[in-house]
């Protein structure tokens, strides 16, 4: 199409309308260039399905289960032409059945031509043989290379006679709620089969630290595990791995892995046989607005340190009671943005920690360390001299650590701390969850030994104006801050 320039024609009075016509000409051009942006429903996924299909494998796992003695035994006579069949499949010592073969079934992906699959980890656990059958035909033994349980991925390879079709990883941050995506795999044992749908939601977490989830509309049932999750360009987005359903079935409550955790975690199996993720050596919880308020914070936003055991972070300076704000130069905005910040990190690598202690903020240079070889021995309090008396404050009945209760709640014999005997169920402090057998470690990020510790720092923290008071509480070892509220 030819463009008009506006200017010679608005030189005429007489041409004013051909003007306003040109100027409504390049509006709706315009218009239409920011709207090509998005893309429609597409009118078929046939060529999608085409080119991607090829890459996709059906999994069928072999595991031998030990035979079950149920006490029954066929009554046969002695000497019956039968008596010889019932010896060949019955264990006569033991009344035990012969060993027998289960199978499963589930879908992957082939990554490279030669032979790497993706698969769920859950789809190949136990088995004792795995066979890849192709999309265009035949079947080929697969040898586990790896896997990893804390994402549920596996990856497999096999060995063919000639180049394998493979498909790419595409980037999963970069898609939208909304947008198309089809699913390829083995669903109900039914073979090559294809569904279609939209994203629905993104970053959905179920049951672990490092999970990033896909959800889509996309019919997803047994068998799909361990397939693809396609965009509309062909790369793989995300690995079909879960559904919610109280039938078993689709209900259009699909989850898929993203493929920016799952490509991480393949690189390293490819390279290693297993996962090396980056360890900071800091047991953390949410910044809540009570949290928020009683530190001085801002915004509700970070990741509070609840406790140091020996690793990275201490070596580095972190102590319990900092909030981290930002790490290797990216705002922290909650617990699992900085667990997964942290796993994806390279072991070993130097990086830089804000932490706000004190109303201040702080960097810091950790050398991280490797997760999966991490230890994480148990805190022990610094000591101080104990109050030999008991005390109640804000709801709080206290007793200071003896002996005999270090060894009823099993704590290290020297462990301290104040230890909370009974909970006003109508405090502020049982609202927050504190309950009896619980230690106070800390009031105002400041250890104490004995109820007057505690109810001191109270009374300082209301002299001060402050609406609440930060608690460390330790139960079971596991630490904890709490935010109580002075006004109550």
């Amino acid at each position: 199409m030819k463009l008009i320039n506006p200017s010679r024609i608005l030189r005429s009075e007489r041409a004013l309308p051909y003007a306003l016509g040109a100027l409504m000409t390049l509006a709706f051009i315009f218009t239409q260039a920011s709207v090509s942006v998005a893309r429609g429903a597409p009118d078929s996924f046939a060529d999608l399905a085409e080119r991607a299909s090829p890459a996709v494998v059906n999994i069928t796992t072999t595991t031998v289960v030990a035979g079950r003695n149920n006490g029954i035994r066929p009554q046969v006579p002695q000497g019956s032409p039968f008596e010889d069949f019932f010896r060949d499949f019955l264990d006569e010592g033991q009344g035990q059945s012969r060993p027998r073969k289960a199978t499963a079934l589930g879908s992957g992906f082939i990554i490279s031509a030669d032979g790497f699959i993706v698969t769920n980890n859950h789809v190949i656990d136990g088995a004792d043989e795995i066979v890849i059958e192709l999309f265009e035909g035949g079947k080929l033994e697969a040898k586990l290379i790896g896997r990893d349980k804390k994402t549920d991925i596996a990856l497999l390879k096999v060995e063919a006679d000639k180049p394998l079709p493979f498909v790419s990883f595409g980037n999963s941050d970069v898609a939208r709620v909304g947008d198309w995506v089809m699913a390829v795999g083995n669903p109900l044992g039914q073979g090559f089969s294809v569904s279609a749908g939209i994203i629905s939601a993104r970053n959905r977490s179920l049951r672990g630290s490092y999970d990033d989830f896909i959800q889509t509309d996309a019919a997803i049932n047994k068998g799909n595990s361990g397939g693809p999750l396609f965009n509309m360009d062909g790369e793989v987005i995300g690995v079909n791995t879960a559904i919610i359903s109280p039938t078993g079935g689709s209900i259009g409550l699909g989850f898929s892995m993203s493929s920016n955790v799952v490509s991480r975690v393949v690189d390293q199996l490819q390279e290693f046989g297993e996962t090396r993720r980056g360890w900071l050596g800091v047991r953390i919880q949410e910044v809540d607005k009570g949290l928020a308020e009683a530190m001085g914070l801002d915004k509700v936003a970070g990741a509070l340190v609840s406790d140091v055991p020996d690793g990275p972070a201490a070596k580095a300076g972190i102590k319990s009671g900092d909030v981290i704000l930002s790490f290797d130069g990216k705002d922290v905005k909650n617990t699992r943005g900085l667990v997964r910040a942290v796993g994806a990190a390279e072991v070993g690598k130097t990086v830089r920690v804000v932490v706000l202690r004190d109303g201040q903020t702080k960097t810091l240079k950790v050398v991280l360390g490797r997760r999966e070889d991490a230890e994480r021995p148990a805190v022990v309090p610094a000591s101080a001299k104990p109050d030999t008396k008991e005390a109640e404050a804000m709801g709080l009945k206290m007793t200071r650590l003896t002996d005999d209760i270090r060894d009823s709640l099993g704590l290290d014999k020297d462990a301290n701390g104040v230890a909370v005997v009974a909970v006003d169920e109508t405090s502020n402090a049982f609202e927050k969850g504190l309950r009896s057998g619980d230690v106070i470690a800390e009031v105002g990020q400041k250890p104490v030994s004995s109820p007057k510790d505690v109810s001191e720092a109270f009374n300082a923290a209301r002299e001060a104006g402050r609406k609440s008071v930060l608690l460390l509480v330790r139960r079971g070892g596991d630490p904890r801050f709490v935010a109580l509220s002075l006004d109550k």
